[in-house]
């Protein structure tokens, strides 16, 4: 066997046809701005093609290819990387023969010392800071490139920071998966001062100070490698799905890689080097262009990591079936129908309706109240509102005309206990049900995981009822005594499908 390297930039048609290649492999990237010309190129040359690419515009548009291709009686697989191929065939595996699947996330975690070629610094500055499509909690919407800043306690890896990517995945696990709710994909660098400060960066692309960051691939490609000696030669990546499995339970499941001794950066080429096995020994016949997904197994991927000092496991937990108030507290049946029905989301519950909003009473309470999220403005509007199952956890989105913000509610440390989170600050709520529906009560607070006096705490008067008609009402009043009123809503809701 024989391998040719060259510019794809330069290289045209004349020249490939002269390598009478079998297979021509594009390894160099970055694929961002989606041109398909040396792809188109290869073909029209008469030989088969496989590609690393990573970007989302790129796959999107390689269909456009598929003509060319099985007229030439060839193939050409694009994607034959870490994402989609390897992050698609895990998550395959993880739900075969699942009866949902509801939500779905992707993370990439290379290791400090895996220089990151100038290809990938450019890919990641052309979208750092830009909106990016995204499905989250049932509804299609935007987030900010490498935004979402989290950081993740990982095993093997330890506390890593992450952020939004924008991969094929994004739109390919809908496509397989239309059950799918909440789909992301995060990446992340291990040294927390360059993740952090590239976070930085992007605010400047976010809030419009400078269209892109682009101009500052070089530098930032200069500084990485410099960096990179500060770090682990260890990486991963982990592909988590949630859902009710064959069995009906619900489940969450895992798959994770590990890659130690500086092996990490093998893990993208090697789905592509299975393509060309594939093909070689004829076991891949199918003609056309496609993205590489269902063109190799998993089981053959996780047989080249045997080659390096790569391994790969997966993990299946089974969550607790329950609605979290039916789990957490007691008289959830004696509740009216209309309460239970929401509060009951299987994954999902989805309301609209009206509610009436008074905003913080002065100017330092619709301070606190922007921080925390709450609407900052008088109102009446339209209401929508949803509460997703997030593993064993909810999450509440509340949409109140043209204003949105959502909370995460999990269950407290003892009985009849309810945590809310609202940006930083967590709130623990004692849960009362009866056959009025339920009220929440504040017993303890904290901000950033510090706890906080009790006499500090903010008051709150929430409840939920059912009225005459049927309907869902709730009511929600939430002072903080240093400052006054934070927000006041009230209104009413049916199940979306009663409001269309």
């Amino acid at each position: 066997m024989k391998v040719a390297c060259f510019d794809r930039a330069t290289v045209g048609v004349d020249t490939l046809a002269q390598l009478n290649a079998f297979c021509v492999v594009d390894a160099a990237g970055p694929f961002q701005d989606g041109d398909l010309h040396f792809a188109r190129a290869v073909l029209e040359a008469g030989c088969h093609y496989v590609d690393l690419a990573d970007a989302r515009l790129f796959l999107q548009r390689f269909s456009t290819l598929d003509d060319l291709a099985k007229r030439k009686g060839l193939v050409a697989v694009s994607g034959a990387s870490s994402t989609p191929a390897l992050s698609m065939a895990a998550l395959s595996s993880l739900t075969t023969h699942w009866r949902r699947v509801d939500s779905v996330e992707t993370a990439i975690y290379p290791s400090g010392r895996a220089t990151l070629g100038a290809s990938v610094v450019r890919a990641i500055l052309s979208y750092a800071g830009q909106p990016i499509r995204v499905l989250c909690f049932g509804r299609w919407g935007t987030a900010p490139g490498w935004g979402l800043l989290q950081r993740r306690r990982v095993a093997g890896l330890g506390k890593r920071f992450l952020s939004l990517v924008e991969t094929p995945d994004l739109d390919l696990v809908s496509e397989r998966y239309p059950s799918v709710r909440r789909n992301l994909f995060f990446a992340g660098v291990e040294l927390s001062v360059m993740h952090l400060g590239l976070w930085c960066l992007s605010q400047l692309v976010r809030y419009r100070a400078v269209t892109s960051l682009l101009a500052l691939a070089s530098p930032l490609h200069a500084l990485v490698s410099l960096l990179s000696r500060l770090g682990s030669d260890t990486g991963g990546m982990t592909v988590a799905a949630t859902g009710v499995d064959s069995g009906g339970k619900y489940v969450r499941a895992e798959w994770a890689m590990i890659a130690r001794s500086g092996d990490g950066p093998q893990v993208p080429a090697l789905p592509a080097l299975c393509v060309v096995r594939g093909l070689v020994l004829g076991s891949i016949s199918t003609r056309g262009a496609i993205a590489c997904i269902d063109v190799v197994p998993l089981a053959d991927m996780e047989a080249q990591f045997l080659r390096f000092a790569i391994s790969s496991h997966q993990n299946v937990i089974a969550l607790k079936p329950e609605a979290l108030f039916k789990r957490i507290g007691v008289g959830f049946e004696a509740m009216p129908i209309a309460v239970q029905t929401v509060h009951s989301p299987e994954p999902a519950s989805e309301m609209n309706g009206e509610v009436d909003v008074k905003a913080g009473s002065n100017w330092l309470s619709r301070l606190v109240a922007r921080v925390a999220g709450f609407p900052v403005r008088d109102s009446i509007c339209a209401a929508e509102v949803t509460i997703d199952r997030c593993g064993e956890e909810e999450v509440w989105i509340r949409r109140f005309g043209v204003h949105s913000f959502q909370s995460y509610l999990s269950a407290g440390s003892d009985q009849g206990l309810v945590c809310e989170k609202f940006g930083p600050i967590s709130i623990s709520m004692m849960l009362n049900m009866d056959y009025t529906g339920f009220s929440l009560s504040i017993v303890g607070w904290s901000i950033w995981g510090l706890p906080l006096p009790r006499f500090l705490a903010p008051t709150t008067t929430a409840q939920a009822s059912s009225d005459s008609e049927g309907r869902y009402r709730f009511d929600t009043l939430i002072n903080w005594p240093p400052v006054g009123r934070l927000v006041h809503y009230r209104g009413w809701l049916v199940p979306a499908t009663l409001a269309r």
